[in-house]
């Protein structure tokens, strides 16, 4: 009978467990972005993103942490693909209208112009 609680009880705490490792990493790389550190982000945003494959709605905040990495580090074009995405893929989460607005603070400093297309475009 005691054999009966203890496998479900195993299967809880594990699957606390998962779920608290791409969190540790999200808060690991929120951590390098404060101090600047660009490539530890990448890599702890990496280790994130295969942990919630099976956790959709967290990509945005995660694409947006590491298009603002990438500005950091001068990578316009790669930031905007991402914002793009983001705005196409996750048109209402919270993170995509912040896309939208560093999608405008980039057209306001010269390193994005809408009306020029930059590929690859997804098609309509």
């Amino acid at each position: 009978m005691n054999r009966f609680w203890l496998y479900p009880a195993l299967a809880a705490l594990l699957s606390g467990c998962a779920s608290s490792a791409y969190n540790k990493h999200l808060d690991e790389a929120y951590k390098a972005y404060a101090e600047g550190d660009c490539s530890r982000v990448i890599s702890e945003l990496s280790r994130t993103e295969r942990g919630i494959r099976s956790r959709p709605y967290l990509q945005p905040e995660v694409s947006l942490l590491r298009g603002q990495c990438l500005e950091r580090q001068s990578l316009y074009l790669d930031a905007i693909q991402i914002y793009r995405f983001m705005l196409d893929s996750y048109p209402s989460s919270e993170y995509s209208y912040r896309a939208a607005a560093r999608l405008e603070t980039l057209r306001q400093l010269g390193h994005y112009d809408p009306a020029r297309p930059v590929p690859p475009r997804a098609e309509d």
